[in-house]
């Protein structure tokens, strides 16, 4: 088929993302690292970092290999799935791992700079620390849409089975980049939280040393963990779910559009339009973010949220010009979907920030209850994190029924044609909450960065105002981790309802493929290619009664809360290694607290390096194999009840750890700050201790969940074939 010249913008898009990450790396690196003993500090973490990443990079090898191989032997030997599905997983995983590479290393080399700058004023600590993140922003957007272009056009050109068929099979390198995350995001979380409570427990509570103290051994372990768990696995987590979005919007722009010549052509490449429109927005955004000296934290936050909300405004009209020159049907409904997802990230992000920051009520609360002790302080964080899921679900069902409507033109009917036309305007509801993501990652990935600077100003003993304006970075980076996981979630829903539509569109081509045929609503054998979705609904018998679809459902339901606790005991035995390893030094290597004998960090990256390689396997495995366990056994209607459980149980899930993780850290920076007695005080190690409970909440089980219902989505897709072989 002939590619519209429009296309060619998301191939440009992708250079120009990448090279203004170029830009703004080189610029980084061009800023002064400071004192002789900022670049050893920043040297240990860096060295740390990266031998982490080539030994976890080691481990996703060899199960990227296995899993090539079955597909490789679904495809060639069984004929279940297309050919290219086995490079095209291969490709996805790649490009993610490539995306967290680029972003740690910016983040390694970032920290000392943003320290030496703050030496100087808190703006030009806030824009080394934001464009180093937008690094990783750029990165990923720049690779996503590289690799989306390219594989469009290979498969253009050699695939003959038309739009639905390309669509689908694209779907399938989003599988290699949602696998390749998800070991990210566990191990590095596994890694990061290790360090950060074994340091927070024998550092800041039994030996009474403050957050960064260059005598605890644990300190670089938990730097090198900021990296490599909120960066390189961020950057993973977020490639895979701008990736998977636009793909599951093109493929069911293939399925909604099928009867409607280059509509359906035009319906495909309109969210990588958007998303390429994006880049350039999300770039003007980037240089918009700026502060002045002695700002407050809503000052720090309107900076940030000035370039967000301008590429956002800008994306929403950008929107309708894109759709109206495509000439789609029903365009100003498509528009106003896209408006619906933008509208739902800007709110959940409102919302996370309002529960997790310590300019809000709380917040405060949760550091007050310090005055009651450790108890008050877990109980109020959770009831926290519990009230806090209360807008973000509302704000996504509301999301999904608009974005629904306007795309149908409020067919409330729902005949088969409106429920797909409304199943694509929920992808693109996602697509337009993704489409800035060059700049709502940037400020995701500003945290860790930040954070690693206040670090390196401790360790460096820069002096009180130095730490103070590294402080309020950090603050503000906790602020905006948990706003970016929120967002992250919330985009992660919308991504997965598309996905369960194109997971449909995935078995009736499998149906296809083994020559099977089915039973219209009117009781005719049909082609599956011919079904429409309400008769592949009623075929499957996929509704409430049926006893496989409520299975399904819980099983999926228990899958979130399973994988949570896997992650978190995984969390608890290498921190009670990190913490007997940490004790031992104290009480063996003379000097250690008086500052006149240097710690073995190295023997703390190692704890915190196996513990991870070794933990991370089987929650991860787990989460690839009960979507085919349960294809196998419960057939189709038990997948689809899976994917529904998942994603309801996850979604929520998620958003509670999350929030409550973000508001245990806030209120500890809250009484540090002086409140309550400040650092020291009986209010401040209650908070420590809510602090440490919410690390893994926060940084290792929480974001990892947004993976899981994705990729368990994946793999029903990957798995189709599977399926049907036993049905």
């Amino acid at each position: 088929m002939n590619i519209p010249s429009a296309f060619w913008l998301v191939p440009v898009a992708s250079v120009v993302a990448l090279g203004m990450a170029f830009y703004f790396f080189r610029t980084m690196m061009a800023a002064d690292e400071g004192t002789p003993r900022m670049r050893e500090i920043a040297g240990h973490v860096r060295r740390g970092a990266m031998a982490y990443l080539r030994q976890q990079y080691k481990v996703v090898c060899y199960v990227f290999v296995v899993l090539a191989a079955i597909f490789a032997f679904m495809a060639y030997v069984l004929h279940a799935q297309n050919p290219w599905v086995p490079f095209a997983f291969i490709t996805g995983g790649f490009f993610s791992g490539l995306a967290g590479f680029f972003g740690m290393k910016t983040a390694t080399y970032a920290s000392a700079r943003t320290a030496n700058a703050a030496r100087r004023s808190l703006d030009g600590g806030l824009k080394i620390a934001f464009r180093s993140g937008a690094v990783m922003g750029l990165t990923v957007v720049g690779l996503g849409l590289l690799d989306i272009a390219i594989w469009f056009l290979i498969l253009n050109r050699f695939d003959t089975g038309g739009l639905i068929s390309i669509t689908t099979t694209m779907l399938t390198f989003g599988m290699g980049a949602s696998t390749q995350a998800l070991f990210a995001r566990v191990g590095g979380g596994i890694y990061t939280k290790a360090a950060d409570v074994g340091a927070d427990i024998v550092g800041k509570v039994e030996a009474d040393i403050p957050e960064d103290d260059p005598r605890n051994p644990a300190t670089i372990a938990d730097n090198v963990g900021d990296n490599v768990g909120d960066v390189a696995g961020m950057g993973a987590d977020l490639y895979e779910s701008y990736c998977g979005s636009i793909l599951s919007t093109a493929a069911l722009g293939a399925t909604a559009f099928a009867l409607q010549g280059d509509m359906q052509l035009r319906a495909v490449i309109a969210p990588m339009l958007i998303a390429a429109v994006g880049v350039f927005l999300s770039i003007l955004g980037i240089y918009l973010v700026r502060t002045k000296e002695g700002a407050t934290m809503r000052d720090l936050l309107r900076s940030l949220s000035v370039g967000t909300n301008v590429a956002a405004v800008l994306i929403a009209a950008a929107t309708f010009a894109i759709l109206y020159l495509l000439g789609i049907e029903n365009w100003l409904g498509l528009s106003f979907s896209v408006i619906t997802g933008l509208a739902a990230g800007v709110i959940i992000g409102q919302a996370t920030e309002y529960y997790t920051s310590h300019s809000y009520r709380p917040t405060q609360k949760i550091s007050e209850a310090g005055l009651t002790g450790s108890a008050t302080v877990i109980i109020k964080g959770i009831g926290t994190g519990m009230i806090s899921t209360c807008i973000p679900v509302v704000t996504i069902g509301v999301a999904i029924m608009l974005s629904y409507l306007c795309a149908n033109g409020f067919d409330m009917a729902m005949s088969a044609t409106a429920l797909s036309k409304g199943l694509y305007g929920i992808g693109i509801a996602a697509v337009g909450m993704l489409s800035t993501l060059g700049i709502t990652l940037a400020t995701d990935a500003y945290g860790p960065i930040a954070d690693n600077a206040g670090g390196n100003a401790e360790m460096s003993e820069l002096g009180e105002e130095v730490r103070h304006r590294t402080d309020a970075l950090d603050a503000l980076g906790n602020t905006t981790a948990a706003t970016g996981k929120g967002f992250a979630i919330g985009s992660a829903a919308l991504t997965a309802l598309a996905l369960l539509a194109s997971y449909i569109e995935e078995v009736k081509i499998a149906m296809e493929r083994a020559g099977m045929t089915l039973t219209n609503l009117k009781g005719e054998i049909i082609n599956a290619a011919d079904a429409t979705i309400p008769d592949f609904m009623n075929f499957f018998q996929v509704n409430l009664m049926n006893p496989r679809v409520l299975v399904g459902a819980f099983i999926g339901a228990m899958a979130a809360f399973l994988f949570c606790g896997l992650t978190m005991e995984a969390v608890g035995r290498a921190a009670q290694k990190m913490v007997e390893e940490v004790r031992r030094q104290f009480r063996e290597i003379k000097g250690i607290l008086e500052g006149k004998a240097t710690p073995d960090y190295g023997s703390c990256v190692e704890i915190s390096t196996r513990a991870a390689q070794h933990e991370m396997i089987f929650p991860s495995l787990l989460a690839i194999a009960i979507p085919i366990v349960v294809g196998i056994v419960l057939g189709v209607a038990g997948v689809l009840g899976l994917l529904v459980g998942g994603l309801a149980g996850g979604f929520t899930l998620a958003v509670f750890m999350a929030n409550a993780g973000g508001a245990w850290d806030n209120a500890k920076k809250m009484v540090e700050e002086g409140n309550f007695g400040g650092k020291g005080s009986f209010a401040h190690k209650a908070t420590i201790v809510g602090d440490t409970v919410g690390d893994p909440f926060k940084d290792t089980s929480g974001p990892s969940l947004n993976i899981l219902i994705k990729l368990m989505s994946m793999v029903s897709i990957v798995m189709a074939g599977l399926t049907i072989a036993f049905a």
